[in-house]
């Protein structure tokens, strides 16, 4: 195996405790603030001695497969909020009626799998009813950003061939100008319902829940007639986690803990182009 070591301004000093712990034959430098430490024997025991000390430094690990690149996948499907940009859209909609506290409360108990993600969208949606949706479009020019790193791994990403896919427990209104924006391939998400230019509260058609997530990463799979294997999946909810398992490489970004623990990489401090590193 493989350990790749990456932080925001890590200095090569500051990693050499960690690369004695894993007994690297040999460290080598990727990038600044960026190394790759070859011929490691893997164990649970060691990574859990990486993880505390990757935590303390600051510092995202990733234990890979030697030789492995982006060119072994074909797809990179990613969540969006909180994720492929760094707000929840459903918080900052909710802010414009000063309900913010209420919906957030609920988004992160929803995020932490303490509450089932369809229950969750009803209940947060439901406070929006009545709300200009003119809303909308504030939230998309006033408050919506890329997560750092994002640009550069969608460059790659396509200039490496593979598709993407924007796959989203949030909001039409959202993933469709993102899609458009970023040239993605494939986006998929929830529709709010709007009558006489004002939110219902209710959504259009099926809920886009951790169920309907993984059911979309295979379908564009078998549209592309690849295995889902082939995925990348990245995502920071506990609503990601099944279509997270059914990828080759998992990606838990700035994620809650439960997604951490299940996740086969996790970018705690570097951006979304942390995983270029890893599929160096």
């Amino acid at each position: 195996m493989n350990l790749i070591l990456q932080g925001c301004n890590t200095e090569r000093a500051a990693i050499d405790g960690i690369v004695a712990l894993a007994q690297a034959q040999r460290v080598s430098t990727i990038a600044d603030h960026a190394w790759r430490c070859e011929g490691i024997t893997y164990s649970d025991a060691l990574k859990a001695q990486v993880d505390a000390a990757c935590l303390a430094l600051q510092v995202d690990y990733a234990f890979i497969e030697a030789g492995r690149t982006l060119a072994d996948f074909k797809l990179v499907a990613m969540d969006m909020d909180s994720t492929l940009i760094t707000i929840e859209c459903i918080d900052e909609i909710a802010d414009m009626q000063g309900l913010k506290p209420q919906v957030a409360e609920i988004t992160e108990a929803a995020m932490r799998g303490e509450l089932e993600f369809s229950e969750s969208l009803t209940r947060r949606v439901a406070l929006l009813k009545g709300l200009d949706a003119g809303a909308l479009q504030r939230v998309f020019d006033e408050r919506l950003q890329l997560s750092p790193g994002a640009e550069n791994m969608l460059q790659a990403v396509h200039s490496a061939g593979l598709k993407t896919l924007l796959v989203s427990g949030g909001f039409t209104f959202f993933t469709d100008r993102m899609k458009q924006r970023l040239k993605l391939d494939y986006s998929h998400s929830n529709q709010l319902e709007i009558i006489d230019g004002k939110l219902t509260g209710k959504v259009i058609g099926g809920i886009v829940d951790a169920e309907e997530k993984r059911l979309t990463v295979e379908r564009v799979c078998a549209e592309l007639g690849v295995p889902t294997n082939q995925a990348i999946v990245m995502g920071d909810g506990a609503n990601d986690l099944k279509m997270m398992g059914v990828s080759g490489l998992s990606v838990a970004f700035r994620a809650k803990p439960v997604v951490r623990a299940q996740a086969s990489v996790s970018l705690n401090f570097v951006g979304l182009d942390g995983i270029l590193h890893i599929l160096n």
